[in-house]
């Protein structure tokens, strides 16, 4: 054999299975939000998505509360629109028994926003101490009249026929139900309850031990008096029956729903401060679609200083230069979004706004360095958006047609040629709102002006049943999102986003394709189902 080089060793072939010594360390993926937002686009939500992170806790344990000022924390992130076709005391209602707030339109008279923000008061109470108080010498058609415009019954009765009176009886459903018409003009003190056969509580008695009282009294109600036997307060068993169903609601010190209201930044809406005030409005929303103006700083430094117990969200704002002048005149929460919502056309009308995702980011990433919460407004169209929202550093979500063409907002509904059933649902830069009220013209300084130019569209919404129904859903949806993201809570979810440990890639408009549903025939897209239903 001859003498030259020898063959290459053959290298070792890994088998199939076989472990390497060392694992590769992987690289990061993705980019935090400040790289992706300081690539220098605009972008809206649906041009980025959260990479998945680590899971080892359960979807129902993710956490939801979140602040919505620096004083008011919500259960969940959920704040309804303060639009007239969003709005009013029903949606408020339902939204803060599901542990959100709605905020009601001021596209009306201050003494009628001022009456809805009663009936949100009035509607689950600790010590109720207003009640509707009878006299002895009204008729039973008078309590019947009562209980169809207050939608409930069982009004105390006292010698004055207001609260303070020498508590005489209570009159209940079950003393007037059976009572034929022709009876109907009987006096009061024939059928009520007598103050003999009443169980009452002591004026000064804590509010779980009255409601410990109420219960051991198997009663409807249950009355407070003083050492004189005068009404002073009411407990309520519907209010105990509420407490029980829903655990998240947003409540107040005295066991109240928490509410909010819109105002604009003119003169003479500082009335209409000071009703909602006095009938027990949490927050104040100044509603601007350009909150950076002398107005508004004048606005917000005024109702600092004349309603210090109520807290000031200020906005709209899309840049960190809005923000700081309204956080340095003491807003205690910013709402973000210019031109973004689904009936807003300002960015078209005016060229002026901001892509959402790029505007939350912003402003957030600066308010959270001031402790200032912040409110996505605007964009909101379906679970993703609100968890990309917070992702990008918003503690809530301000929603108007995710909300619109459910039960609980305002307008009837009707049904299109093709037999959808439809509600109406409008900017209030429209024409449609501005022709209603000069309210909606002081949101966009032009309440004078000869020429309305409109800077939202009215369409219709289809029909998405109860509210009770869908803000489970998304709220559901949000807690799986933020499991596949790795994050235990909002609050994780939110700093995680601000501080750069969350990652992102923004998505090429194939990939937002890709993202949907893509390639059938056709399909049912139906977005959850509970169990035990069809």
């Amino acid at each position: 054999f001859g003498s030259g080089p020898m063959p290459p060793a053959k290298k070792k072939v890994k088998t199939e299975g076989e472990a390497p010594k060392k694992l590769p360390k992987p690289t990061v993926d993705g980019l935090s939000a400040k790289e992706l937002i300081e690539e220098g686009y605009g972008l809206t939500y649906n041009d980025i998505l959260l990479l998945p992170g680590f899971i080892d806790f359960p979807a129902d344990r993710v956490g939801t509360d979140c602040r919505l000022t620096r004083n008011i924390t919500l259960k969940t992130p959920f704040v309804s629109s303060p639009m007239d076709t969003v709005t009013e005391h029903q949606m408020a209602i339902a939204m803060a028994q599901l542990g959100g707030v709605g905020i009601l339109h001021n596209n009306n008279t201050a003494e009628e926003q001022a009456e809805m923000v009663r009936k949100v008061k009035r509607f689950r109470q600790g010590f109720i101490d207003d009640p509707v108080v009878l006299t002895p010498d009204g008729t039973v058609a008078d309590v019947l009249e009562r209980r169809k415009k207050n939608g409930f019954c069982g009004f105390p009765v006292t010698d004055t026929g207001k609260l303070g009176g020498q508590l005489l009886g209570i009159v209940t459903s079950r003393d007037i139900d059976l009572l034929p018409p022709k009876e109907h003009g009987r006096k009061v003190s024939t059928v009520m309850t007598q103050r003999a056969a009443l169980i009452v509580g002591k004026e000064g008695l804590s509010l779980e031990a009255a409601q410990d009282t109420l219960k051991a009294s198997k009663k409807g109600k249950l009355p407070i008096v003083n050492d004189s036997f005068e009404l002073v307060a009411l407990i309520s068993k519907s209010d105990l029956k509420k407490e029980q169903s829903f655990p998240r609601a947003s409540l107040d010190k005295n066991s109240q729903l928490l509410v909010g209201a819109a105002v604009s930044t003119h003169p003479d809406d500082r009335e209409r401060c000071l009703l909602c005030a006095q009938a027990g409005v949490d927050v104040i929303v100044i509603d601007s679609s350009q909150g950076n103006s002398t107005y508004q700083i004048e606005m917000v430094k005024w109702l600092k200083a004349k309603l210090p117990q109520l807290d000031v969200i200020a906005g709209n704002v899309v840049t960190q230069e809005q923000a700081h002048n309204l956080i340095e005149a003491g807003c205690d929460g910013l709402r973000i979004g210019m031109g973004s919502g689904s009936i807003c056309i300002t960015q078209e009308v005016c060229a002026v706004g901001r892509p959402q995702g790029t505007a939350v980011y912003r402003v957030a990433s600066y308010a959270a360095q001031c402790g200032v919460p912040c409110i996505a407004d605007g964009g909101i169209s379906n679970v993703g958006h609100i968890i990309k929202a917070c992702a990008l550093g918003a503690s809530c979500v301000m929603m108007g047609s995710m909300l619109a063409g459910t039960t609980e907002s305002p307008g009837e509904y009707f049904y299109s040629e093709t037999g959808q059933r439809l509600k109406r649902y409008r900017g209030m830069g429209s024409i449609a709102a501005m022709k209603k009220s000069s309210q909606s013209s002081k949101r966009y300084f032009s309440e004078k002006a000869d020429i309305k130019v409109a800077q939202g569209v009215d369409g219709t919404v289809a029909d998405k049943g109860s509210i009770h129904t869908f803000i489970p859903y998304v709220l559901k949806g949000l807690q799986h999102g933020c499991q596949d993201a790795g994050t235990v809570s909002l609050d994780v979810l939110r700093e995680r986003g601000l501080d750069g440990t969350l990652r992102f890639e923004r998505r090429s408009p194939s990939a937002q394709a890709e993202g949907g549903v893509h390639g059938l025939a056709s399909y049912d897209k139906r977005l959850f189902w509970k169990v035990g239903t069809e």
